[in-house]
């Protein structure tokens, strides 16, 4: 009998294997005993009021199954989808909330622990608002800022502010179809109340409210949340960090954060640097404090400080399963509650920190958002007083990857342009004349109904032998870090010949990661700037680019999708379509959302497929903006790229007064 690949991280898979000679229990061994229910699966099964769960299902249920009520297939599948949108939003944005109301408390002094780190990122934002900045203290500026930010959280007319910022005619097909979202709760609330039992009944129609609360997240709750990060954290530089299972030391205490909020996490960090700490550690017999990540705090730490990261969602049983950490701090979302049963049968202490989420066997130190360091200090003792508990137990990996992670969509401009002529002209131009066919944005979770991370690993393979410049966010980044190909060095093994040669000129991976899944923004901005560059569309719809989420299994997913496809990008996400079970509905997505929007929402469960359709999106583009036909290696009489190498030479040169090239 073949055996059963779970995992396509070997170092997974090792930990599998230890853990089912030991009978232990994994999300892996959960999926493959439950199956899931065939009719919910594609969306035919209504359960919004009591009078179901109706189940319509039979060979003509598109046209003639009801649900007690009378509702039609296409209805309650449209339904389903737009209360994923809706819990996705409510997810990243009450994310979002809660960073306004940092930067608010910092502003006003309540919060002494955190301060403004990037006064010149406040000042770009305070000019999108209409805030004056110049010659102000700059946390008057911050509270202004802040309570802009709060405000289009409840704003019940107009639009939100950061809509201004997506292209003129993006804004332009919005409201012509009536998406132009107003305010974020508003979007919501309205969204569950449309289908709620007796509501809104068309499909298209419920759909429509679906793209407007999902835009309401990437261009509001995301966004915004993106920023204030980069405000008050630092905006990402590229730095160097390590991934996979191997990060965990066994001479220090390890701990781990999880989750997806940064405030605590942050706090975290820079007191488990502080002397008092380390000698506290060393007072316990360890040598030292070693933090590490998991799934979307750890992209938050990593790109700003080089914190290593552990993987994403399917890692977080295999991390305690080797025996190493001594304690796993978790805030919301993306957190199994498994990792409690788990960390029964290890030494690992389990702490949960948010007000809105607790679980059982779980130790409780709420995140106090006025005092953040005196929460962190807690955590990291609590984690010392356990590493003298550690057992001999455990899988003990020692294999991990060095990455260069941290691309914020500002140091691209930066680095494509140089300091004083920061632009994403090179970037345009690669694309034109073929170098690089297309963009794609890999994103969205790791899931254990498929071989975890391997549809990832498969398509970025693929993508970048093709010439495919690769954005990544979240997991999708976490998958790439732990299979060790975020380093300039996969491009010159793997990439296609002009994609090489234009990492080889900037000196970049041929994928950037971008950070967490509130991330995704960074590439909306990218998208934009790519617009406002001219030479390709001069909308968002339309560029040769592609967004994919392989393994998704969130409803944050859901609602990322559906920003960008209402944005103007074609989707692509792996597994069953959870709307299969309606014609009507899957062609809205696919088909109608293209002619209105530009883009689209497919599900394709075959990984070739989705690399063949992703192929097809760009090449169509590049098609339509009557660009150069792609050819890999052929670039016309285009000028060859300067590699580091050459770039180097140069530099030495102007140094010594040779030349007249000063490179910034």
């Amino acid at each position: 009998m073949d055996k059963v690949i779970r995992s396509a991280s070997t170092s997974a898979e090792e930990i599998l294997e230890w853990a089912e000679e030991r009978k232990l229990e994994t999300c892996f061994d959960r999926a493959a005993k439950l199956k899931p229910c065939p009719i919910g699966e594609t969306g035919a099964c209504c359960r919004v009021c009591h009078m179901g769960p109706c189940r319509l299902i039979g060979k003509n249920a598109e046209k003639e199954a009801m649900g007690v009520c009378g509702a039609t297939l296409p209805t309650v599948a449209a339904r389903n989808l737009a209360r994923m949108i809706a819990a996705g939003t409510a997810a990243h944005s009450d994310h979002s909330r809660d960073m306004a109301n940092t930067l608010l408390a910092v502003a006003t002094g309540e919060t002494k622990d955190f301060q403004i780190k990037d006064a010149k990122k406040l000042y770009k934002v305070a000019g999108i608002l209409g805030v004056e900045f110049e010659g102000r203290p700059v946390n008057d500026v911050a509270k202004d800022v802040a309570e802009i930010f709060l405000q289009d959280f409840g704003r019940q007319n107009g639009e939100l502010n950061y809509c201004k910022r997506a292209p003129k005619k993006t804004q332009e097909r919005w409201k012509k179809y009536g998406v132009t979202p107003r305010g974020i709760d508003r979007e919501v609330v309205e969204m569950m109340h449309r289908t709620a039992v007796g509501v809104d009944h068309e499909a298209d129609h419920i759909l429509t409210q679906g793209l407007r609360t999902a835009l309401a997240d990437g261009w509001g709750g995301c966004m915004i949340s993106t920023d204030i990060s980069d405000i008050l954290f630092g905006t990402p530089r590229p730095i160097k960090a390590e991934a996979s299972f191997g990060i965990f030391k066994e001479d220090e205490v390890n701990l781990v954060v999880h989750g997806h909020e940064p405030t605590l996490a942050e706090a975290i960090v820079a007191v488990a640097s502080k002397p008092e700490m380390v000698e506290y550690a060393k007072s316990k017999g360890a040598k030292g404090i070693n933090i590490g990540g998991m799934c979307c705090t750890a992209n938050e730490v990593l790109m700003r400080h080089g914190i290593p990261t552990a993987g994403g969602f399917t890692n977080q049983e295999l991390a305690i399963m080797t025996g190493l950490i001594d304690a796993l701090s978790v805030d919301v979302q993306c957190i199994m509650p498994a990792i409690t049963e788990v960390s029964k049968k290890f030494h690992t202490k389990i702490i949960t920190t948010s007000p809105k989420a607790k679980m059982y066997g779980a130790v409780h130190i709420e995140h106090n958002e006025h005092n953040p360091n005196k929460t962190a200090e807690e955590i990291i003792r609590l984690a010392c007083d356990n590493f003298p508990n550690r057992k001999a137990e455990g899988s003990h990996i020692t294999q991990k990857y060095p990455l260069i992670g941290g691309f914020s969509d500002e140091y691209i401009e930066y680095m494509l342009g140089g300091r004083w002529r920061a632009s994403y002209r090179p970037l345009n131009d690669a694309i034109m004349a073929g170098r690089i066919r297309g963009v794609v944005g890999l994103a969205g979770c790791d899931n254990p109904r498929v071989p975890a991370t391997g549809i990832h690993k498969f398509l970025v393979n693929e993508l970048i032998k093709n010439d495919i410049l690769i954005v990544s966010t979240g997991c999708g980044s976490a998958a790439c870090a732990s299979a060790g190909y975020l380093t300039p060095e996969m491009a010159l093994e793997n990439a296609g010949p002009g994609l090489r040669e234009v990492c080889e000129a900037v000196g970049i991976p041929p994928i950037l990661h971008l950070g967490a899944c509130v991330d995704n923004s960074r590439i909306l901005t990218i998208a934009t700037n790519m617009a406002k560059e001219g030479g390709l569309s001069d909308e968002i719809g339309g560029m040769p680019a592609v967004g994919i989420a392989p393994e998704w299994m969130s409803e944050k997913a859901i609602a990322i999708g559906c920003y960008f496809a209402a944005s103007g990008v074609p989707v692509i996400f792996g597994g069953e379509s959870p709307v299969g079970a309606s014609k009507e509905v899957t062609k809205i997505m696919t088909e109608v959302w293209m002619e209105r929007f530009k883009g689209a929402l497919h599900f394709e469960p075959v990984p070739e497929k989705m690399l063949e359709l992703a192929l097809k999106y760009i090449d169509a583009a590049r098609d339509a903006l009557k660009l150069r036909k792609y050819e890999p290696g052929k670039f016309g009489t285009d000028r060859v790229l300067m590699d580091m190498a050459a770039r180097r030479e140069i530099k030495a040169a102007a140094h010594t007064g040779v030349g007249g090239i000063n490179e910034s």
